[in-house]
């Protein structure tokens, strides 16, 4: 397998950040990983075919989001949290909470 391409922490760049997470799928993505763990690639059900993970996965890991580790032909994917919020701080807690402020928020009649 080549090597994965992973920016060092002070070259994540808030513009790619806010475009890797800016797809419904990579947005669900990151909140499946939001706990830090370490994860096989195939146990993240987000509702998109594997075949299209592929790409998702690269855009997250070229921006910064995730480190991707090979292990034999598996792939395993961590969130870069504390990275983010070394450069970002308080962004990770603002997209991983705004489904829930939403859900809070009253419905208009």
């Amino acid at each position: 397998m080549a090597a994965l391409l992973h920016p060092d922490r002070d070259e994540i760049r808030l513009v790619d950040v806010m475009h890797a997470l800016g797809h419904p799928i990579r947005h669900k993505i990151v909140h499946e990983i939001a706990s830090g763990e370490e994860m096989w690639c195939g146990d993240i059900d987000v509702g998109a075919p594997k075949s299209t993970l592929t790409g998702h996965w690269r855009v997250l890991r070229e921006n910064g989001v995730i480190w991707q580790r090979p292990e034999g032909r598996n792939l395993y994917i961590t969130l870069r949290r504390d990275d983010l919020e070394a450069r970002f701080p308080g962004l990770l807690n603002v997209i991983l909470n705004e489904e829930k402020r939403k859900e809070e928020e009253p419905q208009e009649a």
